[in-house]
């Protein structure tokens, strides 16, 4: 799974920011990415996608991230935003925020002069490669994916705290059939995606 970022490696490059999101298929809640810049040559046992990985393991897993990569940065764009210009505009902005917030664990910005984004393609002034099922190809990829899941399913569970009824600890905001008939019984709430609600509404 490294052998995308060797070759860009061997080619002079330093700093190659992988970035993926998570939530872009919710009802509920925000679009999260993850960029991240790891060490060359590093790969972590049993990183891959996000979605193949139990919560628990990636709990684990995301702990160890952290701890072994240069640097992370976490974008986030809101419901009302998604409502307001479209998810895919959105996921986009998520991915820019995420670049922008890339730093070390001591606050240092890294400014990356290679991206690799799981089947998107930024309008940004950085050389980039759009890898389709990048999160299941790249390495650097997958831990982005790791990263953002663990931190958008915390969110939702303690958002669950505020919006009871909806589940949100358990479906993070997707739309899960438990999540579609709480929508019918209790109406939305303010964290909602209107614009995804129309065939339930």
């Amino acid at each position: 799974m490294l052998s995308i970022e060797k070759e860009i490696w061997n080619n002079g490059y330093q700093y190659i920011a992988c970035i993926d999101e998570v939530g872009r298929g919710c009802l509920a809640g925000d679009v999260v990415a993850c960029a991240i810049v790891m060490p060359k040559d590093l790969i972590i046992e049993g990183v891959k996608d996000s979605k193949k990985i139990s919560p628990k393991k990636r709990e684990k897993l995301y702990d160890i991230i952290y701890d072994k990569s240069i640097a992370i940065g976490i974008g986030s764009v809101d419901n009302n935003v998604i409502d307001e210009i479209n998810i895919k505009k959105s996921t986009h902005l998520a991915m820019k925020k995420a670049i922008e917030n890339l730093n070390t664990k001591n606050g240092e910005k890294i400014k990356p002069d290679m991206l690799l984004i799981d089947a998107e393609k930024l309008d940004i002034d950085i050389e980039q490669r759009n890898i389709i099922k990048g999160d299941e190809k790249c390495h650097g990829i997958s831990a982005a994916s790791i990263i953002a899941k663990v931190y958008r399913d915390r969110k939702l569970i303690e958002l669950a705290k505020i919006y009871k009824g909806y589940a949100f600890e358990r479906n993070k905001g997707y739309g899960t059939k438990e999540h579609r008939d709480a929508i019918k019984k209790l109406g939305p709430t303010p964290i909602h995606r209107m614009t995804f609600l129309k065939n339930i509404l």
